[in-house]
């Protein structure tokens, strides 16, 4: 009986995940079958929710039909591996800090970092475009990126609590055979934090890779608009006599969605990983 009633139950729990999967999957289909229209459909607007067209051609005619998506995935490609590189590494070295250096008023300060998570980004956003605007970086990458290059409190956190799992007598067999704090993080800790790293990487990829309200402050130029905020700004310029290609503009979001989807999905493993090691640690 017992039986039956837990394969009822997971029965039903398949069919809600599904239904909700099916969803939450639907916008992306609408957007894959305009993204395979052809020019007349999209002139006309007589889209279909499942593709009823397969113009594979669409990805090879957006790079020569006048949208920059080329320059656009440069400018992308530009923010955000420096971003991915360096946050990383930043994220890793200060977490190494917080959890293995003894250091007076150390948990104080870890307090003070992750209160400035709580800090709306909206009540900074003001003082950071005047900020940028001083020193010459509005319409630049430069405030897209520079930011990017260090810690940020999640991050900290995250690499701290996947830290303090990691047993300290390996610290102290690496002490005895000689090496310093430095060595230790270099040869020890980093190369056991494979999981968080991925996954800050990933975490980090994403916000910067899809940014759109940052690019829309501070870029005005085209040639300089990372790929979120190119498209939106093209799929603007229709008229009343013209409308934009649709098509060629949810190509564009096919190449936007696509890596992300793609890193997601081989990385899910970390994810997992450093869900547990961060999740079943308490703050200390």
């Amino acid at each position: 009986m017992n039986v039956y009633a837990t394969a009822g139950s997971q029965a039903r729990r398949y069919a809600v995940l599904t239904i909700v999967s099916a969803v939450l999957f639907a916008p992306l289909v609408f957007v894959v079958s305009i993204a395979l229209s052809s020019d007349q459909t999209s002139n006309a607007m007589s889209f279909t929710f499942w593709p009823t067209q397969w113009h594979w051609d669409n990805f090879a005619r957006v790079f020569s039909s006048g949208l920059p998506i080329g320059r656009f995935i440069i400018n992308s490609l530009l923010i955000v591996i420096p971003s991915c590189v360096f946050m990383t590494l930043s994220s890793a070295l200060v977490s190494y800090g917080f959890a293995r250096l003894r250091a007076p008023g150390k948990d104080i300060l870890f307090i003070i970092v992750l209160s400035t998570m709580m800090v709306p980004g909206q009540v900074l956003m003001i003082p950071q475009f005047i900020l940028f605007r001083e020193i010459g970086w509005v319409n630049t990458l430069l405030p897209l990126i520079i930011p990017n290059l260090f810690a940020n409190a999640y991050n900290v956190f995250l690499m701290r609590q996947y830290i303090t799992r990691i047993p300290t007598e390996l610290d102290e067999a690496a002490q005895i055979d000689g090496l310093g704090y430095f060595g230790i993080f270099a040869r020890i800790i980093l190369p056991m934090m494979t999981p968080v790293l991925a996954a800050v990487s990933v975490f980090t990829f994403s916000a910067n890779w899809g940014n759109f309200f940052g690019p829309l402050i501070y870029i005005n130029d085209e040639s300089k608009m990372p790929l979120a905020l190119g498209l939106q700004v093209l799929s603007a310029q229709g008229s009343a006599a013209q409308t934009p290609p649709w098509n060629m503009i949810m190509t564009g979001s096919l190449i936007l969605i696509i890596p992300v989807l793609i890193i997601y999905y081989f990385s899910q493993k970390y994810l997992y990983e450093s869900g547990m090691m961060t999740g079943s640690a308490g703050i200390k």
